[in-house]
């Protein structure tokens, strides 16, 4: 690849980019297939580059594409400047050329066919993907094959197919698989792309209407809504396509007759809405069930669609069905998750003369249901408990002992009129004969009425990041006394007990480490950006500090989930 000068032979943040998703991706490619960075270096082969150039993957990744590979006939290296992929590569445009020359690892030259094309390999990078073929000495450079979707090449047909495996396996959101999708097949093999999905109970909405016009993507939301049932046997090429039958070629002379079906009456109107004077219809699968149908059609494109297109358009309704299936799957059990936390975690108790709330967010991982918590109880008519805690881990066992901890802490702090410290020094003494937790951060304090409109707090820390008390006027500060080690350790230190006064109008925020952690950032410039936007935000209403709290503040790449408890001091 004609990328710039590189003075070291390998790139080293490039082996991790090769995902065995990736890789994976590359694999369903005919032909030899590997993707480069923005530089240039390899991050991905598949097995058949590795068996055409004598390499092995580990030859390859890291490795300029460019001064490894590219030679001329001879077997001379080339100067980028007279690199043919080099301008489409800096550009960022789909290129092929018929008769180019490959570096062996024997030293021999290969005579190739290539393409290069934009590859969106995950997590927002965007490389080039290249495909390229090695023809039989027998046979001249590879040639397009029989016409199929608007006379692609083969190797565009594989390009095609290995983008969209990538892009529609690397998203576990439904809406924005479906954007993926519309961005892949229009204008590219057709200007009109209608999807639609079967719903519950069978019932069929028309997700997705959208014509390419030019390089825009116009959405018709007039065309989308629900569908009439999927009649049982109805040939017509949508119910088929519906009912899982086969893919099918259709056009306005298709739905000149008697309808007989509301489905069959609605493609007649689609069509003379749209003026598509050609379509192509295939089932949209998972491996287990029919989920809806894809319509590719034309109508500023004069070429029609044959025989030969419908492989592809099966092949990329495949992928797309496996991708809406996994969307769906993560949804349904991350509902689960954020469903079983809501019922174990409390509702807030009123407190004449404060104000509360509370937030929880869930790990990004559908799977993962936290052992983060949050709680506030009355201990009496003047006094208030709060809690706030994280028992390790990210599972079912994690939320167990989540509810276990916080029902103890409960009876302890209710049965007991003690010092915070006491009541968490009985607790930890507890844990580990009482419940299968093994480590655990929380802050349990006191909050009672004091003089002048202010409020007492008293607390203990085990292990957990301090709270903040945010002023008025926006001076925000940790109260870090009361600090001790976290509860499981079975060291039976004792524990330290703290007080502060909160003034009228003053906000104290208790939070978990999913807040304010990250990987591979030091934990202190987590609480530097939640002081700075607490500060930011202290003139906002609880409900919207709060919100904006979590928006601003928690790491786009937290993997763990978060609770708040965020309370108030009137001003009058």
């Amino acid at each position: 690849m004609a990328g710039p000068e590189h003075t070291e032979p390998v790139h080293e943040a490039l082996v991790p980019a090769s995902s065995a998703a990736l890789t994976g991706a590359l694999e369903v490619i005919g032909a030899g297939a590997y993707v480069v960075d923005e530089e240039g270096c390899i991050v991905a082969v598949n097995g058949r580059a590795e068996r055409l150039l004598g390499r092995t993957a580990g030859e390859l990744l890291g490795q300029d594409a460019h001064d490894l590979l590219h030679r001329g006939p001879h077997g001379q290296p080339i100067p980028r400047t007279q690199c043919a992929m080099r301008q489409p590569f800096h550009s960022g445009r789909t290129a092929q050329a018929d008769e180019d020359y490959f570096a062996a690892a024997d030293g021999s030259v290969l005579l190739i066919s290539w393409l290069i094309t934009p590859y969106d390999y995950g997590d927002h990078r965007t490389g080039t993907l290249v495909v390229f073929h090695t023809p039989e000495p027998s046979q001249p450079p590879l040639a397009p094959s029989p016409r199929t979707s608007q006379s692609l090449s083969e190797l565009q047909r594989l390009a095609l197919l290995a983008e969209t495996t990538t892009r529609l396996t690397s998203t576990l959101d439904a809406d924005e698989a479906l954007d993926r999708l519309v961005a892949l097949v229009v204008p590219r093999l057709a200007d009109w792309v209608i999807v639609d999905l079967i719903a519950e109970r069978d019932e069929v909405w028309r997700t997705v209407v959208v014509h390419a016009d030019g390089d825009t993507l116009v959405r018709h939301e007039d065309l989308q809504g629900p569908m009439p049932p999927i009649p049982q046997q109805s040939p017509m090429p949508l119910s088929r396509a519906l009912r899982g039958v086969s893919s099918t070629l259709a056009g306005p002379q298709t739905y000149q007759g008697t309808p007989d079906s509301g489905i069959a009456a609605e493609q007649g109107r689609l069509f003379k809405a749209t003026g598509m004077h050609t379509a192509a219809i295939a089932p949209i699968r998972s491996t287990r069930a029919v989920l809806g149908a894809l319509t590719l059609g034309r109508a500023e494109n004069p070429e029609t669609f044959a025989s030969a297109d419908l492989p592809l358009i099966e092949d990329i309704a495949r992928r797309a069905g496996l991708a809406l299936d996994n969307a769906r799957l993560y949804q349904r059990q991350r509902k689960v998750a954020e469903t079983m936390q809501t019922h174990l975690l409390p509702q807030m108790p009123g407190v004449p003369g404060l104000r509360m709330t509370v937030r929880y967010l869930p790990a990004p991982d559908a799977s993962h249901v936290g052992g983060d918590w949050y709680d506030a109880f009355p201990l009496s008519p003047t006094s208030t408990a709060l809690a706030i805690g994280d028992v390790v881990g990210h599972d079912l066992e994690a939320a167990a002992g989540m509810a276990q901890v916080r029902n103890m802490l409960r009876a302890y702090a209710w049965s007991q009129q003690d010092p915070p410290s006491r009541i968490v020094e009985r607790l930890d003494a507890a844990i580990h004969h009482i419940t299968d937790v093994d480590m655990v951060t929380l802050i349990f304090a006191r909050i009672e009425a004091a003089e002048d409109n202010h409020w007492r707090l008293s607390w203990t820390n085990g292990g957990h990041p301090p709270p903040l008390l945010v002023s008025r006027d926006g001076l925000a500060t940790y109260l870090t006394d009361g600090h001790g080690i976290l509860l499981g350790t079975q060291t039976n230190l004792p524990r330290p007990d703290a007080t502060a006064l909160l003034p009228p109008g003053s906000t104290l925020v208790l939070y978990t480490d999913g807040l304010v952690e990250a990987p591979g950032r030091p934990l202190d410039s987590g609480l530097d950006r939640l002081r700075q936007h607490a500060a930011a935000l202290a003139h906002r209403p609880l409900a919207s500090f709060s919100d904006q709290l979590l928006r601003r503040v928690r790491p786009a790449d937290n993997d763990d989930d978060v609770a708040l408890l965020a309370l108030r001091v009137p001003w009058d």
